[in-house]
């Protein structure tokens, strides 16, 4: 799983370079997620344009994710299309998560 950060200010973008986060993936992007979120990076977008495919497990991962920032910060979706946008809403997690259609807007979200 490849992970790319650039940061924006208190804000940590975080592009996943994989084309998908699937149960043989999952575990690797928690991980290094979950890595991130313990250094104190608590407001992060991720940008998920890459991704053409997330199953219930990637899903899983990214709730996770979401749980360990709890109150102290945010996590926004940005790129999210096709399958990956459709996953999102058939669970009701683009209730959960706010979804971006690019990092700039996503970005305007969690800096505000």
């Amino acid at each position: 799983m490849t992970l790319n950060d650039t940061a924006h200010g208190d804000v940590l973008v975080v592009r996943v370079e994989d084309s998908r986060i699937d149960a043989a993936r999952a575990p690797e992007f928690k991980t290094a997620m979950i890595e991130r979120i313990d250094r104190g990076h608590v407001r992060l977008v991720l940008d998920l344009s890459k991704v053409d495919f997330v199953d219930s497990s990637g899903l899983g991962a990214i709730v996770s994710c979401l749980k360990r920032i709890g109150p102290r910060g945010n996590l926004a979706v940005a790129g999210a299309k096709g399958a990956v946008a459709k996953l999102f809403a058939l669970t009701r997690m683009d209730r959960v998560f706010p979804l971006h259609a690019s990092v700039d807007d996503a970005l305007k979200s969690v800096a505000g």
